[in-house]
């Protein structure tokens, strides 16, 4: 479990430094709106999210991909929704500035990611 925790965080780390970088990318060459630069620093990172657990952190997994793959993305869509939620609040009712508000916002959600990740969509139960 210490090992699964441990690359979960290296993992998830570079997971949100992608969602991280793009989102503030994004940004500042565009100027869209923060919650339009952060859906698409989510979906691009994603893929490292999930390839990255399937073979690091659940490499254990006997879940298939067309179980765990469609999990994953649902824990991480639900989580990116608190995500946005929380983001638009912090932008909204507080001084902070975009990289600050995204910092405290994705160290928040990491751990119900992780939780849900482990517990439920690399969870292997066979087919009824």
């Amino acid at each position: 479990m210490r090992a699964s925790l441990l690359l979960f965080l290296i993992v998830g780390g570079c997971a949100a430094a992608t969602h991280y970088v793009v989102t503030l990318g994004v940004d500042a060459l565009t100027g869209i709106e923060p919650a339009w630069s952060n859906l698409i620093g989510f979906l691009t990172a994603f893929p490292v999210s999930y390839f990255g657990h399937r073979n690091l952190s659940f490499a254990g997994t006997q879940a298939p991909h067309r179980q765990a793959l469609p999990r994953l993305f649902a824990v991480s869509a639900s989580a990116f929704v608190g995500n946005q939620i929380m983001l638009a609040a912090l932008l909204r009712y507080t001084p902070l500035p975009l990289w600050i508000a995204l910092a405290v916002v994705l160290v928040f959600v990491a751990l119900s990611t992780w939780l849900l990740g482990r517990y439920w969509a690399f969870a292997h139960r066979a087919a009824a």
